[in-house]
């Protein structure tokens, strides 16, 4: 029996759809026959490009953190001054993780399975280099510019700060009797605001 043929088209239009899918319902609500459905096509179809749901949404995962981790790396190595690197990684995250709203979630659970495999997975070209960055700040402490601040401890407030309202949409979103739309807009907000926030609580 002849093998089918693998349609690239076909394949881009799965991957855009299961996003959409993914987008709407989150990993755990998504089914194979949703995505199949949006892609108008039949689920042995579907079945044939992706054996399942997992194996799709880690396409999608290792496709947007091919392009987004690289891009972090190149952040923190850069020579930008560290105001505009705090700056940059607020933004970039936060623009990857409105794009993808599922995948912090996803991300906290790989990690909570099996750490070691998916920080291999996810940093196949090696970790950030933060160095340099915990450079820049003990540079402007000994200047006056900042007040005494541990890097590491800076860098997990900057993560957490970006990461968790994402994480706990369900209950901030309740709390505050906002819709999806507010919520995003609110979120588009905390590119600037959290760097403000930093930038501020670090004055001397």
């Amino acid at each position: 029996m002849k093998k089918a043929h693998r349609d690239t088209g076909t394949e881009a239009l799965i991957l855009q759809k299961a996003r959409e899918v993914f987008l709407t319902k989150g990993m755990d609500g998504a089914r194979m026959q949703d995505i199949a459905d949006a892609a108008g096509m039949n689920k042995a179809l579907l079945h044939y490009y992706f054996k399942n749901k997992e194996a799709l949404f880690e396409r999608i995962f290792n496709e947007t953190a091919g392009r987004f981790v690289p891009a972090m790396k190149e952040i923190l190595a850069s020579d930008l001054h560290f105001t505009t690197k705090i700056e940059q990684v607020c933004e970039s995250y936060i623009s990857m993780a409105i794009e993808n709203p599922y995948i912090p979630l996803f991300v906290v659970n790989e990690m909570n399975k099996r750490p070691t495999q998916f920080l291999e997975k996810l940093y196949r070209g090696g970790m950030p280099e933060m160095h340099k960055f915990a450079a820049q700040l003990d540079a402007e402490v000994a200047a006056g510019n900042i007040r005494a601040v541990s890097p590491a401890q800076l860098i997990m407030n900057i993560m957490s700060m970006c990461v968790f309202p994402f994480i706990g949409k369900p209950v901030f979103a309740s709390i505050m009797g906002i819709d999806d739309l507010q919520y995003r807009y609110m979120m588009e907000q905390r590119k600037t605001f959290i760097p403000q926030f930093i930038l501020q609580a670090l004055k001397p």
